[in-house]
């Protein structure tokens, strides 16, 4: 049996006979359904994805939903006549999102099936249910924060990112400078707190200690005069990635020692963590600290302990089980991809 405790992140909707009723490749000009357009409204505000795995031919399924004004609530629109397992799958891999958080609904239980019986944990629903899934607590976020409502926008401009950069002519350092990225570096405010925990709990491979922060941590941490809690949110020139980079580091007499500092892996190849640490380092120097970092190792995050040297981190304390290391100088010219990121400082003065 599937647990479900996790929330639906996307839900991935059949079309002929789901969301509207007839077909539309037999000139049916179906319209959609009243519950449909609901639920793909209430859900959309809630920060839930939408997406499109549908039999037919795409261009007539893309302008049927171009005509009823709805084509822009779906991050990815997979029309074609294979097995709706593959395409549901293909969604996931677009997307970057589990399998257990995404959520099927088709009129055809054969269809069902089928994508039950290849994805176990996709969890699928009969297009019957529709009406009552903004009532589902699957499909309920426990808060539902103002990033949240911009996902769809966040995950389109990303698609958008991504088309661009397959396309672009050029190595990979010269499309990092074409995005003209911008990081705006903020203490956290309560509105923050929702997201930072969500970072902490799923950025692993970008988490220089492995730490997770629960709300109420967090929102101590905040308060004390012994911590600084920084978060970073990242935009370029197709639109917002979000916020992406949590910082929390602990004052400890002369020494401002970094306790966490986490990435979003959708930036993983933005070069934007050693900007944030060069952002880190200098806010210790401006207030006569010296900027230590504490790093605990573990099966993926290896990569943070190299950006941590390549921003300027020597290892003091080898000790394996948490290893501190000293900011002596900022390596810019050994530093890679940090140089194109605009670093702004927003409401971050103690």
């Amino acid at each position: 049996m599937i647990a479900m405790e996790q929330t639906v992140k996307c839900v991935v909707w059949d079309l002929d006979d789901t969301i509207w009723d007839g077909v539309v490749l037999e000139q049916d000009a179906p319209v959609p359904k009243a519950d449909a357009l609901r639920a793909l409204d209430v859900l959309d505000r809630r920060g839930i994805l939408h997406a499109v795995a549908s039999r037919g031919e795409y261009e007539p399924a893309a302008a049927h939903l171009r005509m009823h004004g709805i084509e822009e609530l779906f991050c990815a629109v997979d029309v074609g006549w294979g097995p709706k397992s593959e395409a549901v799958r293909r969604i996931a891999e677009t997307l970057n999102l589990g399998l257990d958080t995404i959520a099927f609904v088709d009129n055809d239980p054969v269809e069902r099936a089928e994508v039950s019986e290849a994805l176990p944990p996709v969890r699928c629903y009969p297009a019957e249910q529709i009406a009552s899934f903004p009532d589902l607590p699957e499909l309920t976020p426990p808060a539902v924060t103002e990033e949240a409502r911009q996902r769809r926008s966040l995950y389109r401009a990303e698609r958008i990112r991504q088309v661009s950069e397959q396309e672009f002519h050029g190595s990979n350092s010269e499309f990092l400078a074409s995005l003209e990225l911008v990081m705006t570096v903020r203490r956290a405010a309560e509105d923050d707190l929702e997201r930072a925990h969500e970072l902490t709990v799923r950025s692993h491979q970008l988490n220089t200690t492995g730490r997770t922060f629960g709300l109420d941590e967090l929102r101590r941490l905040c308060a004390s005069d012994d911590h600084e809690v920084l978060v970073a949110s990242l935009g370029d020139r197709f639109g917002g990635y979000g916020t992406i980079g949590l910082a929390v580091s602990e004052i400890r007499g002369d020494d401002s020692v970094l306790q966490l500092l986490l990435m979003s892996c959708r930036v993983m190849s933005r070069g934007v963590g050693t900007a944030l640490i060069r952002h880190v380092v200098e806010r210790a120097r401006v207030h006569g600290r010296h900027a230590l970092a504490e790093f605990v190792p573990t099966d993926v995050n290896r990569v943070m302990l190299v950006t941590l040297r390549f921003a300027g981190f020597d290892v003091v304390d080898p000790n394996p089980d948490r290893m501190l290391l000293v900011c002596n100088d900022v390596r810019s010219a050994a530093a890679p991809n940090a140089d194109h990121v605009v670093v702004l400082s927003e409401d971050v003065a103690p």
